[in-house]
């Protein structure tokens, strides 16, 4: 007998986990950093050759819920970049002083 998986269960939020994002059930990976790397062109096998952990479904599930909630995760990319672009000028400013 085969088992099947609702892929609704692959993916959560957690309040005070990575912020709250949308990322997979146990794996502590975030959409995110799947969406990152979708992005950048690779395919969902090599998603899963870069973090060995996740299986196919879990990347596939990933990029549904990607598509499926387009806006918020590019919100949540575009937080990501704000911060990361705030950080870099905290640490030229600091290196020139």
């Amino acid at each position: 007998m085969t088992t099947t998986i609702d892929i609704g269960t692959l993916i959560t939020t957690t309040p005070g986990i990575h912020n709250g994002s949308p990322h997979i059930i146990a794996k502590g990976v975030t959409v995110r950093r799947i969406v990152t790397w979708y992005k950048r062109g690779l395919n969902a096998e090599e998603i899963t050759d870069r973090i060995g952990t996740l299986t196919l479904a879990e990347v596939y599930a990933a990029l549904a819920y990607y598509h499926a909630n387009t806006a918020v995760i590019e919100a949540d990319l575009a937080e990501e970049k704000a911060e990361a672009d705030r950080l870099e000028k905290l640490h030229t400013q600091s290196a020139k002083s």
